[in-house]
């Protein structure tokens, strides 16, 4: 669901491997070996444990906190969360929610309606709280944005000025946050004239003043090692009967340095879970019985991993952002279909993913409703290194005596491909690197961290082509904020937020105008066959013009040891979306 559970933002799909200190998880587990729990891993720390400010997945968020609503990981229906019931308007312009009965923040304080407001009002719709959030709550062309008002102690009004199709899925599924706690901070400036509230809640808090309303609370987090969850007592689901069949007490991520850490600690015996990769599939498979775990397939991955080129053709301080020479590259269609016959993804999906995947076409996830398939009029690249040629040689390119490619100046064509660091990233970008050569094409691979990354993409806007990885959903208008050309996730050609430096001559190509004006459409049309319609479009445009090159959506699999009950896994929900219901049956 985008931000609504699983946050769209920079979630990569792609490993990040980040240098740590080894972790001796017996003594902890010695411990604790009478409290039922579940271990898992992480590739990376958290960055935030403020929700408003988080770009990252995955993330502490699905355990802690919850909306209104929730996704079911199987169907992907809304169902009641906090609140557990909603009345729409005859009109479809108003959704009034009634919450629960006496909710409870995670330190007995009650969750009110007051905190319902207060996280809308003053957080998400706070021009002063810059959130990606806000992209996907705003509505139609002038991008207005919900009002939301109390209507008694358990009811709350969300109203929009038009009809709005993903209203209730959007308005009902953002985290709801403590004004009691975090309201000083947001009305506090810093010396900079920032609300406080940027700062609170990062990474350097202590756990428990780290106020929740989900199934489990932070407990500990300790640098470079691990976090350390804790079953949250007040959490609704507890108080009323059959609503959590569930007994973790304690759920541990481990943070280690690569997916072959992690690996390795599961298979012996450190984890109770572990992401099964291609590479690793037929070992794993092999010791299924033997070593008492079950793999689960959850179907088509829901995210998508791209190779994209900076559109932007803006300048700073009258400096160009991207060379004038690569950015007319970068900007020609012809060249950006010619890199997409070139790559050979059909190889890449053999050798790198075992062919457990398939070919990705589309930016909306193929379990989507509104994906639009291949046979249904989805246009798809598949290798064809001489019709790359041959659209090269119609935009003007040529070739030298060395078989290398030049443009119409005699400039010979090399860019640098960034991509995070870790192994499949940069398997992917060494096999990108190798079908660009054959077709007379220099490109310079270059890994770089997580953070440095997302800086240039960002703010500094100083790159040339990116491998990328995005979460996906179900509705499509969870990626509103890669589509708008006001979005904070549109990548390819990112008009900066303050405070970063305002760049001049920012230019909006047509077709770049006309994806964020049917993603608007898209989300104005209540009439699901006209909606298909409307993304069905989206798709055929991203596919004819390219601002995102898509490679392989691999399969979501997952081994699970044998002592727990109640696993639904699934590519939307993964291991934990009914984290409540989990049992640990071990001897």
């Amino acid at each position: 669901m985008g931000f609504l559970r699983r946050c769209l933002a920079w979630g990569l799909v792609i490993g990040i491997a980040i240098a740590l200190s080894g972790c001796d998880f017996s003594q902890f587990k010695t411990k604790t070996a009478q409290v039922p729990q579940y271990v898992d891993s992480i590739l990376s720390e958290p960055k935030t444990f403020n929700y408003s400010q988080s770009k990252e997945s995955p993330n502490v968020f699905s355990l802690i906190y919850e909306g209104l609503t929730t996704e079911n990981g199987l169907t992907g229906e809304i169902e009641p969360a906090l609140a557990e019931s909603w009345e729409i308007s005859p009109d479809n312009l108003k959704i009034i929610f009634t919450l629960r009965p006496n909710l409870k923040w995670s330190d007995e304080q009650p969750l009110t309606v007051d905190d319902v407001v207060f996280t809308y009002q003053e957080i998400y719709l706070n021009d002063a709280i810059p959130t990606d959030i806000r992209d996907v709550l705003r509505v139609g062309k002038s991008s207005a944005l919900p009002k939301v008002s109390k209507v008694d102690e358990r009811r709350v009004e969300f109203s929009i000025p038009e009809p709005f199709a993903p209203f209730l899925r959007t308005a009902g599924g953002l985290n709801i946050m403590p004004a009691h706690a975090l309201r000083q901070f947001v009305k506090t400036l810093d010396a900079k004239g920032k609300s406080q509230f940027l700062s609170t809640w990062g990474v350097n808090t202590d756990p428990s003043k780290i106020i929740v309303n989900g199934p489990y609370q932070l407990d500990r987090y300790d640098t470079n090692q691990r976090v350390v969850f804790r079953r949250n007592p007040y959490y609704w689901r507890y108080s009323i009967p059959g609503q959590a069949k569930g007994n973790i007490e304690r759920i541990i991520w481990k943070i280690v340095e690569s997916p072959d850490t992690a690996l390795l600690q599961f298979r012996s015996g450190g984890l109770d879970s572990v992401s099964v990769r291609a590479s690793t599939f037929s070992l794993l498979k092999r010791e299924e019985q033997s070593k008492n775990f079950t793999i689960y397939e959850g179907g088509p991955d829901f995210g998508t991993t791209f190779v994209f080129f900076n559109l932007n053709r803006g300048r700073r301080n009258n400096k160009s952002l991207v060379n004038p020479i690569k950015s007319r590259w970068f900007n020609n269609v012809k060249f950006r279909q010619a890199i997409a016959y070139a790559i050979d993804r059909q190889r890449i999906l053999n050798n790198n993913y075992q062919g457990l995947g398939l070919l990705q076409n589309s930016p909306i996830s193929v379990q989507s409703p509104y994906y639009l398939s291949p046979e249904a009029g989805l246009k798809v690249y598949n290798h064809d290194p001489q019709k790359a040629k041959q659209l090269l040689k119609a935009a003007g390119f040529t070739y030298n005596n060395k078989s290398q490619l030049l443009d119409a100046d005699g400039n010979r064509v090399r860019f640098t491909l960034m991509g995070p660091t870790g192994p499949t990233a940069s398997t992917l970008g060494a096999q990108i690197k190798q079908d660009l050569v054959k077709i007379g094409i220099k490109v310079d691979y270059t890994p770089i961290d997580f953070n440095t990354l997302g800086n240039k993409l960002d703010n500094s806007l100083d790159w040339d082509c990116a491998l990328m990885g995005i979460t996906g959903s179900i509705e499509p208008n969870s990626g509103a904020n890669v589509w708008s050309v006001e979005g904070g996730l549109h990548m390819f050609n990112q008009k900066p937020v303050p405070p970063n430096e305002p760049i001049q001559g920012f230019i909006v190509s047509d077709w770049e105008k006309e994806i964020a004006d049917l993603y608007i459409a898209g989300a104005q049309e209540l009439d699901e066959t006209q909606r298909k319609a409307i993304y069905a479009k989206t798709q055929q445009i991203t596919q004819e013009y390219l601002p995102f090159i898509y490679l392989i959506n691999p399969l979501s699999l997952a081994a699970v040891r044998n002592d727990f009950e109640g696993i639904q896994y699934t590519a939307l929900g993964g291991v934990t979306w009914n984290i409540h219901d989990l049992r640990e049956v071990r001897d």
